[in-house]
């Protein structure tokens, strides 16, 4: 969500810069062309000032100071004008000793002329023909204090523009944020639901999220049905083929097989495979509950009812216990630490001659696991061999040898390792090393 706000805010920022310049440098294009347009009106007005001051003397054409405003009478003014005939120029006082370039084209000069002392100068030509001669009037008004006036306000509006976004942006984080709640809640009560500790998203959202919240509430139900289906169908089937495998254990021992010693013996150990590959799926399906797909393994209110089944299968008066950090949760699937711990635990209550004991641990780096048992045992060098999957040592045990190596599987799955150590009960512990998940 925070990605979320920054990208609307650095979105929103940049569009109205953007905009704001170019809306501020329009504003003073047009109103500095308005100004020039308004000037020029004055400067015209100024060369008919100056024709009328043209009179006629006794040496021919003469300019009558009289009528000219004082500004051209005052050094660098900033009005000036220069007035060219076919053999003599009149210049106004204020030019002092610099001259006033001529334009090449008549009415307002385009660009800015260069003026004394580094004015910049608004010039304006005019073309006359009086007294029977032809004449150029050309005037001039320094724009120097415009321009100024125009980059003091250039300032200022660049100061208010930004106070400006700075409110504007308060205001749409705001906005955004309090648009993003709701949206916030939801992705939160998914995390939630990731965890196990809800089953739902709640209903009471914005109209826009209703369809998504909808959506997900109806997939989820439709999961967990589909699961639950999944599971009484794997019940149902385990407990239809038992009484067709006891049949089959019971016709393999009858009379008519024992003069071919080697089929009855082929016979009773698939067989044998069969029932306890069945009897093992329908404890995992005992074991794993009606519980969210997804949801995280807590060890408080899972174990005790793992440790009360695996009771009732091994009902041989063993003592199983477990020790875990008040409030520990697992953040793996509960489905596959399940499996792990059932295989574990399954494996240690089949050789422990009277105790059972798990353990859990939470440090900085990861999580620790490990199961002890008071059994015998298993050797060094043989220790290796015991991870790997089918490996058995005790054919008289019950089992199949597939647990330890489906164990190695989902642990390799999580980045962990799985070690087999002597146990401080005497027999065997299977340590358990899990990174934090990513």
């Amino acid at each position: 969500m925070r990605s979320i706000q920054r990208r609307l805010s650095l979105g929103l920022a940049g569009v109205l810069v953007m905009v704001g310049l170019v809306l501020a440098q329009s504003s003073l294009w047009l109103f500095d062309h308005s100004l020039r347009r308004y000037l020029q009106e004055d400067l015209k007005d100024e060369t008919q000032m100056l024709l009328a001051a043209l009179v006629r003397g006794q040496t021919g054409i003469q300019l009558d100071e009289r009528r000219l405003d004082p500004t051209f009478q005052r050094p660098f003014s900033g009005h000036y004008f220069r007035i060219d005939f076919a053999e003599k120029t009149w210049r106004s006082r204020s030019l002092w000793d610099r001259d006033l370039q001529r334009p090449t084209a008549l009415g307002l000069q385009d660009g800015l002329g260069d003026g004394p002392r580094g004015q910049l100068l608004l010039v304006y030509r005019a073309d006359y023909k009086r007294f029977g001669e032809s004449f150029s009037i050309l005037v001039a008004q320094d724009y120097t204090p415009i321009l100024q006036s125009f980059r003091r306000l250039q300032w200022i509006g660049f100061g208010l523009g930004g106070a400006a976004l700075l409110l504007i942006l308060l205001a749409q984080r705001y906005t955004v944020r309090a648009a993003l709640r709701p949206l916030e809640r939801v992705r939160k009560q998914i995390a939630q639901l990731q965890q196990g500790r809800r089953s739902e998203l709640d209903s009471e959202v914005p109209e826009e999220l209703e369809p998504l919240v909808g959506q997900v509430n109806r997939l989820l139900s439709h999961t967990e049905d589909t699961l639950k289906r999944s599971r009484n169908a794997l019940g149902n089937l385990g407990h239809a083929l038992k009484t067709p495998l006891a049949v089959l254990v019971s016709l393999s021992e009858r009379e008519e097989l024992r003069g071919q010693p080697e089929l009855q013996a082929t016979l009773r150990e698939q067989l044998r495979q069969i029932q306890q590959r069945l009897e093992r799926e329908l404890g995992r399906a005992r074991l794993a509950g009606e519980v969210l797909p997804g949801a995280h393994f807590d060890c408080a209110q899972e174990l005790p009812g793992l440790l009360s089944t695996l009771s009732m299968i091994h009902s041989h008066g063993l003592k199983l216990d477990w020790q875990a950090e008040p409030g520990l949760c697992l953040p793996w699937d509960r489905e596959d630490v399940l499996e792990v711990l059932g295989n574990l635990l399954d494996n240690a209550c089949k050789w422990a001659d009277a105790e059972v004991c798990l353990g859990l641990a939470q440090d900085g780096d990861g999580y620790t696991l490990w199961v002890d048992d008071d059994g015998p045992g298993i050797a060094v060098e043989r220790r290796e061999a015991v991870l790997g999957r089918g490996t058995r040592l005790d054919e008289q045990v019950a089992g199949h040898g597939l647990g330890l190596g489906i164990v190695r599987d989902i642990v390799d799955a999580w980045g962990g390792s799985v070690l087999l150590e002597d146990s401080p009960l005497g027999g065997l512990r299977v340590a358990i090393r899990l990174p934090l998940p990513r």
